[in-house]
């Protein structure tokens, strides 16, 4: 029984050791993006759903937009994986705002799921970031992407930016899974 009783206390003493040789914050600051590389089904259905509850609600709409933020005459492998994750932070940002606009009550309950998850993913790129190129400056294609996008949420109709993130949630997961992939994307 005493030695059971040295035995734990030996174990309690090491791991707190242990523990202080190697913080909690040190540990926790790996970049691990690598759930992203192939999206949940549940997760793609959620957001499907949600973008064409929301063309519905466009149908019914007497929007005008001619926004083409999402077009670019690069793909997104051609960027630097520190690019990539510049983008794709960027395109989160822009969806999880225009997901938070004031909405009909079936259309905020439905995109729930897809608003917590893209936050998740936003966090989890933010951590990345972070830990590996904190103070990466974007290229050139991707600064004028960049610059693109604030001007655009300077002149555009909230409407047509919101159709604009949502209609293009597809192409901003695409972006994530292959900066996830990072130099395996092609």
């Amino acid at each position: 029984m005493l030695h059971l009783d040295l035995t734990l206390l030996l174990a309690l003493v090491l791991g707190s050791g242990l523990g202080a040789a190697f913080p909690q914050d040190t540990l926790k600051k790996s970049c691990s993006l690598s759930k992203y590389q192939f999206l949940v089904p549940h997760e793609l259905k959620a957001v499907q759903k949600m973008k064409e509850q929301f063309e519905d609600i466009m149908l019914l709409s007497d929007r005008k937009c001619n926004t083409r933020l999402f077009r670019r005459k690069w793909r997104i492998a051609e960027l630097s994986v520190p690019d990539r994750m510049v983008l794709v932070e960027a395109e989160l940002d822009l969806a999880i705002a225009m997901l938070g606009l004031p909405a009909a009550p079936r259309f905020a309950e439905t995109r729930q799921q897809p608003l917590a998850f893209l936050t998740q993913a936003r966090e989890d790129l933010r951590g990345c970031m972070a830990t590996e190129a904190p103070l990466h400056q974007p290229s050139g294609k991707l600064r004028h992407w960049l610059q693109k996008l604030q001007t655009a949420k300077k002149t555009e109709n909230p409407g047509c930016l919101e159709a604009s993130a949502i209609l293009h949630l597809f192409q901003v997961l695409n972006d994530l899974r292959c900066t996830a992939l990072r130099e395996q994307c092609t």
